[in-house]
């Protein structure tokens, strides 16, 4: 049997498939790979999530890295308990995957920096929206200040993991 498919339905559904899987890995990796630190603010939660997130945005770009971190995160904090967030995770997570994938792909330069920058870009958005976030929820402006220290963690741990693997992943994708 002969069989011939469109280049522009293979790429569709190409998009779909990454977009659904790396949906799935950020909320497993959210899920499975956590830590609850009852210390840390306000029980702040220390995860990996933010690692299949930022590999999305800087080798798929920033469709796919808004996707995963928006509706990864966002269904992990509906189905685990935490659904007040859920609305904060979305916006909040799908920026971060989104900036840091466009500043990943627009930015000319040393890769290894480049990522590093979006990353820290990431780590700025994180902090200052759950942040705002926590005021909101709390209507408290100083109680949300506990809860730097591990979002800042998040992000850094995920930086260290990603930033020296993106360039191998990118070329073995086929993305460069």
């Amino acid at each position: 049997m002969n069989t011939t498919f469109s280049p522009a339905a293979t790429s569709k559904t190409k998009s779909i498939v990454i977009n659904a899987l790396f949906i799935a890995l950020t909320l497993v990796a959210t899920m499975f790979i956590n830590l609850r630190l009852p210390i840390m603010g306000n029980g702040g939660l220390i995860h990996l999530g933010n690692v299949p997130l930022f590999i999305a945005a800087l080798v798929y770009g920033k469709k796919t890295g808004a996707i995963a971190g928006a509706f990864g995160m966002g269904l992990f904090d509906l189905i685990s308990g935490w659904a007040v967030w859920s609305p904060f995770t979305f916006i909040i997570v799908g920026a971060m995957g989104f900036l840091a994938g466009l500043i990943s792909e627009k930015v000319p330069g040393n890769r290894i920096l480049v990522n590093s920058v979006a990353i820290a870009v990431a780590l700025i958005i994180k902090v200052v929206g759950y942040y705002f976030a926590e005021v909101i929820l709390y209507g408290n402006w100083v109680q949300p200040f506990g809860s730097i220290p591990g979002n800042i963690m998040q992000v850094v741990i995920a930086g260290i993991i990603v930033v020296p693997l993106v360039g191998r992943l990118k070329k073995s994708s086929g993305q460069i």
